[in-house]
């Protein structure tokens, strides 16, 4: 054992070292290596606890986790699955390449799927289960770039038809297959959004965890379902896709599994060059508390590792960086019997008898379907931990010079001729030359009655039906509280102040109260529930904690102490902004992964919402999402104190942009009413796929009553609030327009402008510009396409145009795009002002005038409108800029 004698040199007792270690090896040979592992474990804890330090070792050998003796054998007819395997590789490569000798340059990826067809195939197979019958089915995250391999397994099954894979990435007409995972455009079929790369792991572990919420909470049987999350390994440089890898270990997920594509190369070149990603993924998970199953080597190098009694071929596989082992599968088998077995006389020897061909096909343990079964059994069977598979493959499999294992590998959609004959050769696919005649690239179908598509069938009725596939609806809809329900919250609330976060608060705590929707509210927090006021929560209804509360709280005196339980509803996910949206997202879709509906009510600094996560939110957009988003301390001037980072002026620009997000920054406690209770019927009863975002302020002031028949308005985006009645002869109106707290300020700037000028206002609550502006184009649209028709108005405009003549303003807490969206549709002057540049620490009276939205500025804009108007005059503007006291040189608050 050459690898001892190494160890042995500096030791200073090697006869002692020996002895240890023959006796080691006898318990192994006897017992096993569960008992030497046993021994072991006890040898360190003892020493341990005598003082010493034992450094951790995160990693393992470089061989395979399961070695080749303790593999269960593999069920199933081999020959058939390689068979089917091969066709659904070159239907995945006939798919892009035929897209791309099309006109149009539409993209695609060959070698990804290439890489991991193995590991889809031996899952679709004999592990992924589908929701038929009793089973609630497990979820398949798919790698983004794989999407091909999918297809053509689906097209075998009949599932997508041959017009439709020949027209991939061709959708706008109806007739295509989307480029990647997206549920919104294959609502059928795609369960989660994932090619942007890291959010399907972040989502795959949450999704695991709410599974794993709902059973605690009875609202789910117990069930063996697991979430499978497909990823690269240059993926896990993203910091969602590892980020939360610790509430998964902390958790037990064990209906968990991560299969680790590891093909050593990223977009532009290999993952870690001078590195090993397989070691380095291994030490993070392990660490992170998974099990942990390396998949390295394939059958072939069995005999060779069972012969390495000296180990110095782990020696050599643990001393060979991953650039190099890029380069033994890119430059073939002489290269690598020189270049790697060559480094060492023994391991040289070891492959003496072996040809330059032999030496080539050594496979790597990803494209060996029984070392794949081996680990998806060990995953299957771990308890207590979620399980990660380290898979090594070879990027472009079957690609040969086309771009097998080469660096630009990854942007292959395109093969010449004699690579796709090459392909066709190396998978045995019964295509002639004569259908590969200019240029032609058929699929291939061997017959639904064929012995491969029967196989295939049965294998998937065997495991409960077809997957990917998604529910569009949950089979119950509930009943969505009734608006009167919110009377309380609608009614003037005199001298009593309260923000519009507690009027949040308070219809939360009724709807929690609704016996058929308060048991599926799912209250999220990243460790701010206490500064939004729900701390309230934490006893009436409990923290989730999978193991319950093991300490005694140190405010468990205290009315609200903070209260763990194994049934708890609410979510305290920590300081987690992307941890805590993937949690809403997860309950946000249960209604199709679960068939259950829930309702997640997330809350959070606005700040730190679509700005900070804003790719994750598309992505529940993608995946039909329904729930409440809650941007609470939003705007720039409301969250005095704070400064910079913390203060929000553009977050309903970013939710805007998405369009099945309705976004609304309600100013009292009435809209805030009308508002949950309108998103409730679309998502839970009427089951639309849309959610909403409400932006929340903690400033306390009174609320007026909402006034009768405005609740319509507040959904479509404005009311009127203050009507200054019928116009008189003479008279000098303005319109005024807000949201959020700045709407008290434009009620207090129409005060203004009626003692000091003698102007009257309408004002205006507009809780939707987002809302206003979609139907404005909406209406701008459809009279483009329609112009022998009555011309349609868009809402905003009929609303302007009811109230007498008079310029309109409009100011809110946010920036001016904000308000400037609707400038299309109102048909007079109109000013905008809004909260440009960064935010700042300061008194909200203070800010207000820094940014030029308070009162004195929004009355000021008012006169300055109409003396553009001709009804005023500049000597007006100029007296009010005096009487106001408006700084004429103040620095531009924009700052730039």
């Amino acid at each position: 054992m050459n690898w001892l004698n190494d160890v042995l040199q500096n030791d200073p007792d090697p006869t002692e070292t020996r002895e240890w270690i023959e006796s080691l090896k006898a318990v192994i040979d006897h017992s096993g290596p569960e008992r030497a592992h046993h021994l072991l474990q006890d040898m360190v804890e003892l020493t341990r606890r005598a003082g010493a330090h034992l450094p951790f070792a995160p990693t393992t050998e470089y061989i395979n986790t399961i070695p080749a003796h303790l593999e269960p054998k593999m069920p199933g007819d081999q020959t058939l699955e390689w068979k089917i395997r091969s066709i659904i590789r070159w239907n995945a490569m006939a798919m892009v390449v035929r897209a791309n000798r099309k006109p149009g340059d539409l993209g695609g990826h060959i070698a990804s799927f290439a890489s991991s067809a193995t590991l889809y195939d031996v899952g679709f197979n004999h592990f992924f289960r589908g929701p038929d019958g009793d089973h609630p089915g497990d979820l398949i995250a798919t790698q983004g770039h794989s999407s091909p391999g999918i297809y053509a397994r689906a097209f075998l099954e009949g599932r997508i038809s041959e017009s439709q894979i020949d027209h991939f990435r061709m959708e706008v007409d109806g007739r295509g297959i989307s480029s990647y995972p997206h549920p919104w455009l294959m609502p059928d079929f795609w369960q989660v959004p994932t090619v942007s790369m890291g959010l399907g792991p972040i989502a795959a572990i949450y999704q695991a965890r709410n599974w794993k919420y709902l059973e605690s909470r009875g609202l789910s049987p117990k069930s063996d379902r697991k979430v499978w999350c497909f990823l690269g390994d240059g993926e896990t440089d993203e910091p969602e896709s590892l980020g939360a890898l610790s509430i998964a270990g902390r958790e037990g997920l064990d209906n968990l599994v991560f299969v680790v594509n590891c093909n050593l190369q990223r977009l532009d070149g290999p993952v870690r060059g001078n590195g090993k990603i397989i070691q380095e993924l291994e030490s993070q998970f392990r660490g992170a508390g998974w099990n942990v199953v390396k998949t390295i080597w394939g059958s072939y190098w069995d005999p060779l590792l069972a012969k390495d009694h000296q180990g110095m071929l782990r020696k050599l596989m643990m001393e060979t960086v991953d650039g190099e082992y890029q380069n033994c599968k890119a430059f073939g088998g002489a290269y690598t019997r020189e270049n790697f077995f060559g480094k060492y006389e023994e391991t040289a020897a070891m492959v003496a008898n072996l040809s330059d061909d032999d030496i080539w096909r050594l496979n790597r343990g990803g494209h060996d379907p029984h070392k794949v079964y081996a680990a998806y059994t060990n995953a299957m069977q771990t308890k207590g931990q979620p399980t990660v598979i380290l898979a090594k493959t070879v990027k472009g499999y079957g690609l040969g010079s086309a771009g097998e294992a080469l660096n630009p590998t990854h942007n292959t959609k395109k093969l010449d001729d004699a690579a796709v004959r090459a392909f066709r050769d190396r998978f045995k696919i019964p295509v002639d030359d004569e259908q590969l005649k200019d240029g032609n690239i058929p699929f291939y179908h061997p017959g639904e009655k064929s012995e491969e598509v029967q196989y295939l069938l049965e294998r998937r009725k065997s495991l409960g039906g077809f997957l990917p596939q998604r529910r569009r609806k949950a089979d119950e809809s509930l009943v969505a509280p009734k608006l009167e329900v919110f009377e309380r919250l609608m009614k003037d609330t005199g001298e009593r102040e309260m923000s519009t976060t507690m009027a949040f608060v308070q219809s939360l705590n009724i709807i929690l109260r609704d016996k058929q929707v308060g048991p599926r509210a799912v209250p999220i927090v990243c460790d701010e529930a206490r500064t939004f006021g729900m701390e309230g929560l934490f006893r009436q209804i409990g923290i989730y904690a999978p193991a319950g509360q093991k300490y005694k709280p140190v405010d468990r005196d205290q009315l609200m102490y903070y209260r763990e339980d194994t049934t708890g509803q609410v979510l305290q996910e920590g300081i987690t902004e992307a941890g805590a949206f993937a949690s809403w997202m997860a309950a946000a879709t249960s209604y199709s992964t679960n068939n259950l509906q829930l309702l997640p009510f997330y809350i959070y600094y606005s700040m730190f919402g679509f700005q900070r996560v804003g790719d994750a939110a598309w992505q529940a957009a993608d995946m039909r999402a329904r729930g409440f988003l809650l941007g609470g301390t939003a705007g720039r001037t409301t969250l005095n104190g704070e400064g910079l980072q913390h203060e929000d002026g553009h977050s309903h620009l970013l939710s805007g942009a998405i369009p099945n997000c309705r976004s609304y920054d309600p100013t009292f406690a009435g809209e805030v009413a009308v508002i949950l209770q309108h998103g409730m019927k679309r998502m839970i009863e009427e089951q639309v796929d849309e959610y909403y975002y409400l932006t929340l302020m903690n400033e306390n002031y009174s609320h007026p009553a909402l006034p009768e028949g405005a609740a319509d308005g507040v959904i479509k985006g404005m009311y009127l609030l203050k009507d200054a009645g019928k116009a008189k002869k003479g008279e000098l109106r303005v319109q005024l327009m807000g949201s959020g707290t700045i709407l008290r300020e434009a009620i207090a700037a129409a005060e203004l402008l009626d003692k000091d000028f003698g102007v009257v206002a309408d004002v205006w609550s507009c809780p939707s510009f987002t809302e206003l502006r979609r139907d404005g184009y909406d209406a701008e649209r459809w009279n483009r396409l329609h112009p022998e028709d009555k011309p349609r108005k868009a809402y905003v405009t009929e609303c302007i145009e009811s109230r007498p003549a008079g310029p309109v303003i409009a100011a809110t807490d946010y920036v001016r795009n904000f308000t400037d969206q609707i400038r299309a549709f109102i048909p007079r002057t109109y000013t905008v002002l809004g909260t440009d540049g960064f935010g700042r620490s300061d008194t909200r009276a203070n800010l207000r005038r820094h940014f030029e939205v308070d009162r004195y500025y929004i009355a000021h804009a008012a006169i300055d409108a109409l003396a553009k108007d001709g009804k005023m005059t500049a000597k007006d503007a100029a007296r009010a800029i005096k009487l106001y006291k408006l700084d004429q040189e103040k620095p531009n608050p924009l700052g730039v």
